[in-house]
């Protein structure tokens, strides 16, 4: 298994991901933001690239050219749980620190949430319109980490209306507090990466 960053943007490259293993796969195929993945061997030769694990897509931040704003983040359907969304989130704000001042990315859900938390990234206390939370780290380093704030952005999901099974998860999340911050993996830089 390997980390690599593929490219940076405008000129990113393009992933053909599987959409019945990846949520978001049609995303990956646009050039103009920039790629991160984790693989497993090289690409073989069919329809989509399945030697990739897990993939990252990114960009500047429209207002604020020092900051990179992490667009999506994809775990291959059958390795979620692993760890890999969270140590791939670490790797690029690791690669960005040359590049950015800081990173951002809003998260939809409570799993997405605590793997950002698991790379370094804090609640800013702020959502998005499409009822995200934003959650942001400086580039060389993690966020402080701050467990009212990070149980404050639980408490957002709990006003959502979740399901019984889904609540008693986040009870869990709740009680343990915030994830303890993985280190970012090494990995490649591709030509012209």
């Amino acid at each position: 298994m390997e980390f690599a960053l593929l490219g940076w943007p405008p000129a990113g490259p393009t992933l053909r991901l599987d959409y019945r293993r990846f949520a978001y796969a049609g995303k990956f195929v646009l050039g103009s933001t920039g790629k991160a993945v984790v693989r497993d061997g090289e690409r073989g030769t069919g329809e989509y690239d399945d030697h990739v694990l897990a993939a990252a897509s990114f960009s500047p931040d429209r207002t604020d050219a020092d900051r990179l704003v992490v667009r999506y983040v994809t775990v291959r359907d059958d390795r979620q749980g692993e760890g890999l969304g969270a140590r791939l989130l670490a790797f690029v704000a690791d690669r960005a620190s040359d590049r950015y001042d800081r990173v951002r990315i809003a998260v939809n859900n409570p799993a997405a949430y605590v793997a950002a938390h698991r790379a370094g990234f804090g609640f800013t206390g702020r959502e998005t319109g499409l009822a995200e939370l934003v959650c942001e780290r400086p580039a060389d380093r993690p966020a402080p980490s701050d467990a009212d704030a990070y149980r404050s952005g639980l408490d957002r999901y709990r006003e959502r209306g979740l399901a019984p099974d889904a609540v008693a998860r986040l009870d869990e999340t709740y009680a343990a507090g915030p994830p303890a911050v993985v280190e970012a993996p090494d990995g490649a830089d591709e030509p012209g990466g």
